[in-house]
C-alpha cells in the first residue's frame, strides 16, 4: 500500500497532480475527507472542523485568537469539549488529524494532500514525501489564469493561503514547510506541466518499493 504526502503551495496544481498520482498508484486521495472524518469523531460540526483546516485562509487566525482564549468546559475534573457550545479546540483538531492520517496510511495507502503529511507520516515505511513550490509570481499567472482572475486577486488569494498554511505547521509542529529536507523530492509545477509532475511523483513512489 503506496503512501505518498504532497505538500503544496497555492497555484502548484496540487489538487490537480495529487488525484492524477492516486489514480495511477491505485490508492485514495485523501484531502476534503480529512475534516469530515475528524468532525465525526469529535461530534462538531464540519463548519467547525474546517475553522482549524490548514487550507482555510481565515480559519487560521481563528486558531490564534477567541477559541484559544474562551474557557472550557470541566466535568469531574477533566475539560470536555461540548458541540455547539464553544469553538473546537485547535489542538485537538490537529491530533484527531494525525491519526485519521496515521489509520488511513496503514490500512489502505493513500495520497495526502496537506495538513503536515510529510512531517506525520515521516516514519512511515516507504513513504515518499513530496514538495510542490514554485516563484510567487509564476504561481500568481498561474492562479490568475486557471481561476480566471486578475493578478492582483490572484495575489492576495496566494498570500492569504501561504500564511495560513505555513502558521499551522509553524504553530504545531514548529517546523518551516518549505525546508527542502522534508521532502525526498521537490517540484516547480508551474514550469512542468501537471501530467510529467504526476508522472515524476509516480515513478518516485514505485522506486521506493
Amino acid at each position: 500500500m503506496r503512501v505518498v504526502t504532497i505538500s503544496a503551495t497555492y497555484g502548484t496544481a496540487g489538487s490537480q497532480i495529487g488525484p492524477a498520482v492516486a489514480e495511477r498508484l491505485g490508492v485514495p486521495f485523501v484531502d476534503r475527507a480529512i475534516p469530515s472524518a475528524v468532525a465525526e469523531e469529535l461530534g462538531c460540526t464540519l463548519e467547525e472542523a474546517l475553522a482549524h483546516d490548514d487550507r482555510a485562509e481565515h480559519g487560521i487566525g481563528r486558531l490564534f485568537s477567541g477559541a484559544m482564549r474562551l474557557p472550557t468546559v470541566t466535568f469531574g475534573g477533566v475539560d470536555m469539549y461540548v458541540p455547539g457550545a464553544m469553538p473546537l479546540a485547535p489542538e485537538e483538531f490537529v491530533n484527531r488529524t494525525e491519526r485519521v492520517l496515521k489509520d488511513t496510511a496503514r490500512l489502505q495507502g493513500g495520497v495526502f494532500l496537506g495538513r503536515a503529511g510529510a512531517l506525520v507520516l515521516a516514519d512511515h515505511p516507504g513513504a515518499l514525501h513530496v514538495r510542490l513550490d514554485a516563484p510567487v509570481a509564476r504561481r500568481v499567472r498561474q492562479t490568475a489564469t486557471l481561476g480566471q482572475l486578475g493578478e492582483r486577486e490572484a495575489r492576495q488569494i496566494i498570500e492569504d493561503n501561504d500564511r495560513a498554511r505555513s502558521a499551522y505547521v509553524r504553530h504545531f509542529y514548529r517546523t518551516d514547510p518549505a525546508d527542502a529536507c522534508l521532502y525526498h523530492l521537490v517540484i516547480d509545477s508551474t514550469t512542468i506541466p501537471v501530467p510529467t509532475c504526476a508522472d515524476l511523483i509516480v515513478m518516485a513512489a514505485e522506486a521506493r518499493d
